[in-house]
């Protein structure tokens, strides 16, 4: 690692970490900061992961304690005294940490480079957690046995995903919690190549600042191989090189990952929980059969290593069997590795087309049941293809379900702002707990003159091929990511997390959920022009009195309906107010 000389000696008592930004004590230390923060990698180190705290932990005397806020990341790096040919390979390193509870947590090390080894770590447990080193390589004392102590206080920062804590699921199975308590609404953006160097520093800022003002709480994104490439393509590379040097994933590149932890760190700064993905597994890109199963376990160490103290997600790969969700197939050996190796237990899922097989016995290796759709439009929104939400909600044991993938908006110039409704709304009403967008020109990182997705190996042979040559910055103003962002803050300001679906509040063309007696939720689809029929509304409660609006989904305009009710139970508004999608929310005004 590129860090500057003059930091490698500092305590810990001369260090105050805060969630946001880092005031260095110098303590007689002769830090230069001002030139030295203007050197790109130390910008980064220095500005950039403010919340990490870079201590040389054979330096720590006993006496000494870290300070960190709840949640926040603390880094800790050792120094080895011992040479390695390959230390990505020859050399594991896990810190055991004692919790002030007394439960202890394995966290794994990465080889940073050099002679240095970091591990990371977080906690909303306050007080004393204490760790001691293992080493595969007992006898290096300068990594095996070293002991130090980190002292969490309490959060002070504004940041949702530090202050409400870890992202779990809730105890209905349905949907998602932090540990407080505090439901946590999934609304995603597919970044998918967003780490390589055709997305800029500054782009993948502006991008962020975006999604963060529509209302997006995850981004997904791959840390690995991508989709249609190959498995090294130069175009994999980000600012430090290609991630890995061999397609066997048994020489890792340090620097690749620094400036990843860069933009990964800057999403969980900006309230959004990364989604990373490890690999993609479709035939033409499968990383399995190119990389192994042990390559891919030592590429999941590593992401553990780096990325697992944050407010993650983890999605095994793309495109891979249904099977792997249940514990079957190649890939579930892979699955069952991660879940072993990671102390926080982020959230695990699989990106498949389908969900659960829900079959007695079956053994779920997954957390959330993320389930895919169809990149034709005309197909996304026919009732097979929605339905696949409804069939994975309807499996034992319940389990948290979400599209993760499916219309494209813009995606080969089709799929735009009324499709998106129409997949969100179709899926959230039907007992999804998020739902991730995706736009043409974004996912592929597309610039002018390279849309990121030209190439990958198709029937044995090298071809070319362009899905869009839409640019990111295009498909970041694309309107369907600002209405389901209206449509999500529309949901929290009613209690989601207790909606279920409930298909028998309206006729065959609505979609209906809420909570009986409280909230109603109808979606009525855009029907044929000039269609201005009322919305059905079935087996309302004896003696309820609704106050209705019909909400605009693709503007956020409200129209009042007065009040609804109907001792026959069944109303039909008097019309929609215009020829297109129309959300009809009923409140029970009698409560």
């Amino acid at each position: 690692m590129d860090f500057p000389k003059e930091t490698r000696g500092v305590r810990g008592n001369e260090f105050k970490t805060y969630c946001g930004s880092s005031v260095f004590m110098s303590f007689g230390c002769p830090i230069d900061f001002k030139n030295r923060v203007n050197h790109p990698m130390n910008q980064f180190k220095f500005l950039t992961l403010a919340a990490l705290l870079l201590v040389p932990l054979a330096s720590l005397r006993a006496a000494e304690v870290v300070r960190v806020e709840a949640n926040c990341v603390t880094e800790v790096a050792l120094a080895s005294a011992k040479a390695y040919a390959n230390p990505f390979t020859e050399v594991e390193l896990d810190a055991v940490v004692t919790r002030p509870d007394g439960k202890q947590l394995r966290v794994p090390a990465f080889w940073a480079g050099g002679n240095e080894w970091h591990f990371r770590y977080a906690s909303d447990q306050l007080g004393i957690h204490t760790s001691r080193t293992e080493c595969s390589d007992a006898a290096n004392s300068s990594l095996h046995g070293v002991t130090a102590k980190i002292e969490v206080i309490p959060y002070r920062g504004e940041n949702p995903l530090l202050r409400h804590g870890s992202i779990g699921v809730a105890k209905d199975q349905r949907h998602f919690e932090h540990a407080d308590g505090t439901p946590f609404f999934w609304l995603g953006d597919t970044w998918w190549k967003c780490l390589c160097q055709r997305m800029t520093w500054a782009g993948f800022q502006e991008l962020t600042a975006d999604r963060k003002a529509k209302g997006f709480s995850v981004v997904q994104i791959v840390c690995g191989p991508y989709p249609d490439e190959g498995f090294l393509e130069p175009r994999l590379a980000n600012e430090g090189g290609l991630p890995y040097e061999s397609v066997k994933f048994e020489k890792v590149n340090p620097k690749y990952f620094d400036y990843a932890d860069r933009r990964l760190k800057h999403l969980v700064d900006a309230g959004i929980a990364p989604a990373i993905v490890g690999a993609w597994g479709r035939g033409d890109c499968n990383s399995l059969q190119a990389i192994g199963a042990a390559g891919l376990k030592r590429h999941w160490r590593y992401l553990v290593a780096r990325y697992s103290a944050y407010p993650v997600f983890w999605i095994l790969a793309g495109e891979i069997p249904d099977e792997t969700k249940w514990g079957q197939g190649p890939w579930a050996e892979v699955a069952t590795y991660l879940r072993s190796i990671d102390p926080y237990r982020r959230l695990l899922t699989c990106h498949t087309g389908h969900g659960r097989r829900g079959a007695p016995g079956d053994s779920h290796l997954i957390d959330f049941d993320m389930v895919g759709g169809n990149h034709d439009e005309r197909v996304a929104v026919e009732p097979k293809t929605l339905a696949i939400v409804s069939t994975a909600y309807a499996k034992d044991p319940p389990m948290p379900v979400l599209v993760g993938e499916t219309c494209y908006e813009g995606h080969m110039q089709q799929g735009f702002g009324d499709v998106q409704r129409r997949i969100f709304w179709a899926s959230i009403l039907s007992g999804a707990a998020g739902h991730t967008y995706g736009a043409a020109g974004i996912w592929h990182a597309s610039v002018e003159g390279d849309p990121g997705c030209a190439s990958g190996a198709f029937g044995g042979q090298k071809m070319k091929r362009v899905y869009d040559w839409t640019t990111w910055k295009e498909g970041m103003n694309y309107p369907g990511a600002t209405q389901l962002g209206m449509g999500k803050k529309l949901l929290e300001q009613y209690p989601w997390w207790r909606f279920e679906p409930h298909p028998e509040w309206t006729g065959t063309n609505g979609i209906a959920a809420g909570i009986p007696g409280e909230v109603r939720f109808i979606y009525q689809p855009r029907r044929k022009i000039y269609d201005w029929k009322g919305t059905v509304v079935k087996n309302l409660e004896p003696g309820a009195r609704y106050s209705a609006f019909y909400f605009d989904p693709a503007t956020g305009r409200r129209f009042d309906q007065g009040i609804i009710e109907a001792p026959s139970g069944e109303y039909t508004t008097k019309g929609v107010p215009s020829p297109q999608d129309w959300l009809l929310i009923l409140e029970n005004k009698a409560r």
